[in-house]
Formats: structure tokens, sequence, C-alpha cells
């Protein structure tokens, strides 16, 4: 089966072969071909090219499905590399405490923050969560996302944490999107336990139990002020490390850590949040594999400073942006705001910002190879934008609607009908 898409007034995101992820200099840089084709066979892109030059008579292909993009724009989908939308609920509360004044640190102490949603998924059952999180990612998916890696973390049991990443691996089965899944049982500490005896159930008891069914592609550890040390974060990482578990973690949201020097000591994938980074941070990531992974939303809602993307930049490593999607501290999944955000608080240009949220973004969730640009045998997991977009109109117009179609594996969606309806039963 093969899909032509015509009319397109700029093809953008294009990289060659083998290209895994962009840094320093690179990350500036988008290719394009103006006036172009692109062309899906059996869900991959399979050639693009200037309109010229489309071989005469493929209209006549019987087989061949015409999309005319009018004159839109064609990208490839945002790559989400990081967020929690598997919970119950919300915590609308706490979004009152944080409006009269209480931080975020104030909130988890007091009882609240995660382990309030812990609380309310353990009550929750897993029919219900993975209702309330294929919403979550049907709206994603109409805002132009085509892959999601999603973290449990909000079970701090074992059988709620294996709950939670059973409906990762449900969607994951029934949505067009692409799906990584993480361990994220060292969120916090479980209510009944101290510190030492959580990480040894997180040792001994999780990590055993999630690698015994599969649900896993990654581990990831809360290491940061009140929650992990480096010591049992890299505890955490190396024993789920045994088990397959690639690390991954969240490090310096709320103070500097150490967390970034263990995941890269761990040959973590990605270190994520760095709103509280130093010289020495960036030092320690330069020559590495691990991706620097910052979620300029989680800054905006919390109001705590933004990452040092720039500088990061400057000093010839990559950045990938996602959404830190979760009911606490970032409650949207809009990687157009996150993109938007990218340039406006952290200073980014268009280009840079949109590299973080497709190639790179892909990078830190391990499918680079398969999304995240317009190359030659990659999914197509595409945007078609309504006409007169470019590159910076997206970021600068942030609450616009730009997307006329989203496009995955093959699969042309429109983002304004019941996306899992219609398409649940052809990916099941």
């Amino acid at each position: 089966m093969k899909t032509l898409i015509r009319n397109i007034s700029s093809l953008v995101g294009i990289l060659p072969e083998g290209k895994a992820r962009l840094q320093g200099e690179e990350m500036g840089r988008v290719e394009e071909i103006r006036d172009a084709y692109l062309l899906i066979e059996d869900g991959k892109i399979a050639s693009f090219g200037k309109e010229t030059d489309l071989h005469e008579g493929i209209n006549e292909d019987d087989d061949l499905t015409l999309i005319d993009a009018e004159g839109g724009m064609v990208m490839p989908s945002f790559c989400d590399s990081h967020t929690h939308i598997v919970y119950a609920g919300s915590r609308e509360g706490e979004f009152l405490d944080k409006i009269k004044g209480l931080s975020y640190e104030q909130i988890a102490a007091n009882g609240g923050g995660i382990l309030n949603s812990a609380d309310l998924l353990h009550s929750t059952s897993e029919e219900d969560l993975y209702k309330q999180a294929s919403a979550r990612v049907e709206e994603m998916i109409r805002k132009g996302t085509g892959a999601i890696e999603i973290k449990s973390g909000y079970g701090l049991r074992t059988e709620d944490e294996l709950k939670m990443l059973r409906v990762i691996r449900r969607i994951k089965e029934n949505t067009p999107a692409i799906v990584k899944a993480t361990f994220l049982g060292a969120h916090a500490v479980g209510r009944g336990y101290t510190m030492e005896d959580y990480v040894e159930a997180v040792c001994e008891e999780m990590i055993p139990a999630v690698a015994a069914e599969g649900l896993a592609d990654y581990i990831d550890v809360f290491c940061d002020k009140g929650f992990f040390s480096p010591e049992d974060t890299e505890k955490i990482l190396r024993k789920g490390m045994e088990y397959g578990l690639v690390p991954k973690i969240h490090a310096n949201e709320l103070d500097v850590s150490g967390g970034v020097q263990v995941g890269v000591k761990c040959g973590a994938l990605s270190v994520d949040h760095l709103e509280r980074t130093t010289d020495e941070e960036i030092g320690c990531l330069k020559g590495t594999d691990t991706m620097p992974t910052m979620l300029p939303g989680s800054s905006f809602f919390l109001g705590i400073p933004f990452a040092r993307a720039k500088e990061f930049i400057g000093e010839g490593l990559g950045i990938a942006l996602a959404s830190d999607f979760n009911p606490g501290s970032s409650p949207s999944g809009d990687m157009r705001m996150v993109m938007s955000l990218g340039c406006i608080r952290l200073r980014l240009t268009p280009s840079q910002s949109f590299n973080a949220c497709t190639i790179n973004g892909a990078y830190a969730m391990g499918i680079s190879r398969e999304a995240g640009s317009i190359t030659v045998g990659k999914k197509a997991n595409l945007i078609i934008t309504v006409p007169g977009i470019t590159l910076t109109t997206i970021p600068y117009m942030y609450t616009s609607p730009f997307i006329r179609k989203v496009i995955l594996s093959g699969k042309s969606l429109n983002p304004h009908e019941d996306i899992w309806s219609r398409i649940t039963p052809d990916f099941a």
C-alpha cells in the first residue's frame, strides 16, 4: 500500500540514514526541500524530493492513495521522551496550594505530591487507569506527538507498579504511536517504608517482578533533594541493568544532586530535568552517549529556573525537550508548547527547539533509527500543517492551531476526529 503526499510547500527535518542525534552547531540546522513530495509505502517513508522530480505516471498506481498537502508544511511528528501519563484523577488541590505560595518541596513534605497520586492510583482499577491514560494519549496524538515514553512511579508498591506497567503495555498494543515503558519505582519512598527498606524492595522485589513479565524497556530513579541519594540511585540502576533495563534518570530538578554524574557512570540513555546544573554537569556529559533532556513545562508550571540549554549546546552537546506530562508539575502533553517554551524561555532558535523535540527526543527514548526525522526507511510519523506555516510560525504563534493532518505509520488521522474508535482496530 502506497500513499503519496503532494503539493508540500516545505518538507522539513530531513536527515541522512544513520544520523541518530544532533549536537552543538548541528542543532541549529534543519534541512528542507521546498515544493516537495513524499511517498509512503507499507507505513514507512519510501522516497521524497522535489515535486518536479516525481516520476510521471505514479498517480496511475492502483494501490496509490493521494494526499494533497494544499501548500502545507510536512514535518516529522514530535517525540516526547519523558511523560507520566498513567495516573488517576488530578492534583488540582495542589494547584491551588501553589497559587497560595507553597513550593513543590513543601507540598511533598506535607504528604502531598507523588504520594497523593500513589494513594489515588491504588484505589483505581486497571481498566479505569487505561481509559484515563488513553484519553491523554489521544490528546497528545491530536497535537502532533507520534512517540511517547511513559513511566510508572505512582504505584510505590509492587502490585501497583505492575498495574501501571500493564496499562502502558496495553496502550502500546492499541495506539498507532510508538510507546516505550520505563519502570520508575524509585519515584518516591512508598508509605510505610523507611528509605533503606524501600530501596531494598525496589531492588529485590519490584525489579525482578517487572522483568519477569517483560513490562519495561528502561529503569529510572528520582535522584534529587528529598528523594534518592546518588548511592541509592546507582544501586537501583545497576540492579535494573542486571535484568536488561537501560538506565534513565531524573536529576537536578530541585537541587544539584549528583544524579547526572551517576547517570553518566551507569551509561544512562538520558538524564532528565536539569533545571539546576553547574559547569561540572555540562563537562561530565561531554563525549558521552547520554542525552541531556530538559522539561520546560515543569519550569513554567512550578516557577522554577529554566535549564541552561544554550550553554549545553554552546559546549558542543545536544539536548532533547520533553513534556514531563504529569498531574503535579506539568499537566500538559502539548509538545508544540514545549517547542515554544524552548524558544521563549530557553532562548533556543526555532531550528534548535525543533530538533530537540524530534530527532533528539527520539534518541532520548531509543528510537532514533525509526522516528524523529524525514529519512528513507523510518516510520511515516508525520504532521501536515495548514497552509502558511513555517518552522518559526509554530513556536511564535504558540496557541494558534497549525495541524491539518497527523500521519502515524502511514495512516492518516484528522486531528478533529475520534482517533481511538477508528484507529485502534487497525493497530490491535
